[in-house]
């Protein structure tokens, strides 16, 4: 056997003792009960805030490794645990245990014809497999949301935040143990050979579903390659567009914070779109606001007569996802055509409208084929967090089963029930 073929062979031990582990506990998840999911929620997020720091130490060890590797600063902005990020995963795993159980709910039930009641209930996937870069934070939203839905899971942070991924996972799988299930429900895939995504592709006979969360590279990989359902995004190029009618202050207001809230996200704004009509008034404010955030400005011929420090933006730009303090701003005539430049560049994120017009906000709503759409308010509210989730185990921008901020409805399904009283068909 060829010396480079060896550690996919260990790796494929590795994952295969995981998937035992995962397939054989999910039956208890799918029966536990409510009580008890959230008993072993309650356990885990205590034992986070009590290990804050030893999970800040290891954290410290993955950034270090980063920036010597040159890591870019987006990546690394999302890899660092700040004191504040452990508290919001104290909080997303109080929250998912706050949140209704969706598991066994009945839904539909109603009598036929033959005298036989149909209904449909909510079941769990089984097992799921999360891939992700980076975000450490996602080790414990996304165990969270699996153990409430009544689902084993299977992780495969990357490597970059491999010390972090594996402090948070001791604290999830010691909150299983607490309420008495099993630590094999929660598996983490610890080596930091890339092998095991490969390997991971092909787990079908483990996998229910499989979750890509990271560039796009890796989400056109996983999509490419897998075996099983996969649920996904592939990239985040969102859109504000300013109306005609839009109030200035609040299109002030969305515009800075859709851009400037946080830079490497999916849900930011990478595309600012603006009514002729209004360009005067509004691009040299918010040029000014852009500027005092450090926000690099690109823009179309249009654009440029108001900002006059914009670069020329192309067409890569209107495409570009840059997860970083650059901005596109294309100046167009109105509503049609905003929303033909978001249908033939964006990527079904999320886009919003800014307007005081119901008649154009309603249109928006309806025409614009995106998985959050909004009116009045900022790109940046397209999160789990946000929508009630408690949170999110990722963005789907496909139109099946999940669509948007996926939560424990979205890692369910549904199936058919029927009750009877003996009842036989003629």
């Amino acid at each position: 056997m060829k010396a480079g073929l060896t550690p996919v062979v260990d790796v494929g031990v590795s994952l295969e003792g995981l998937g035992r582990e995962a397939r054989a506990a999910a039956p208890a998840l799918a029966r536990a009960t409510t009580g008890t999911k959230n008993a072993a929620l309650l356990a885990a997020a205590r034992f986070v805030r009590e290990r804050a720091e030893d999970i800040k130490r290891a954290n410290e060890g993955d950034v270090r490794a980063a920036r010597a590797a040159g890591l870019e600063a987006s990546l690394i902005d999302r890899l660092i645990l700040t004191d504040q990020r452990i508290d919001q995963m104290v909080q997303g795993l109080l929250e998912i245990a706050a949140l209704p159980d969706p598991v066994g709910e009945i839904s539909g039930l109603a009598m036929r014809p033959s005298g036989i009641q149909v209904g449909r209930m909510r079941v769990p996937l089984g097992v799921i497999g999360i891939i992700y870069e980076s975000r450490p934070n996602v080790t414990a939203d996304a165990a969270g949301l699996c153990l409430k839905s009544g689902n084993a899971v299977i992780l495969r942070g990357g490597s970059e935040a491999a010390l972090s991924n594996s402090a948070i996972g001791a604290c999830l799988r010691d909150g299983l143990a607490h309420a008495g299930l099993p630590r094999g429900a929660l598996g983490l895939v610890e080596t930091t050979d890339r092998a095991a995504v490969s390997y991971m592709l092909g787990m079908n006979h483990v996998l229910d579903l499989l979750i890509p969360r990271g560039g796009k590279g890796l989400v056109e990989l996983v999509s490419a390659q897998a075996r099983m359902p996969v649920l996904k995004h592939l990239h985040g190029i969102c859109h504000v567009y300013i109306d005609t009618e839009a109030d200035a202050e609040k299109a002030v207001a969305v515009a800075v914070n859709a851009k400037t809230q946080r830079y490497g996200t999916c849900n930011t704004m990478e595309t600012l779109l603006m009514a002729e009509s209004r360009a005067e008034e509004l691009l040299p404010r918010l040029a000014k606001a852009y500027r005092e955030h450090g926000v690099e400005l690109r823009g179309c011929a249009e654009t440029r007569k108001w900002i006059s420090d914009a670069t020329v933006a192309t067409d890569k730009d209107w495409d570009t996802e840059y997860l970083a303090p650059i901005l596109s701003i294309r100046v167009v005539a109105g509503l049609d055509e905003a929303m033909d430049h978001i249908a033939r560049y964006g990527s079904h994120h999320t886009d919003a409208i800014v307007t005081e017009n119901w008649t154009h906000a309603q249109r928006f709503l309806r025409e614009v084929d995106s998985s959050s759409v909004m009116v009045n308010a900022s790109t940046r509210f397209a999160d789990g967090f946000e929508y009630g989730l408690g949170a999110e185990i990722g963005i789907s921008t496909d139109k099946l089963h999940a669509r948007g901020p996926v939560g424990l409805e979205g890692l369910t399904s549904q199936k058919f029930i029927v009750w009877g009283d003996g009842h036989i068909r003629a």
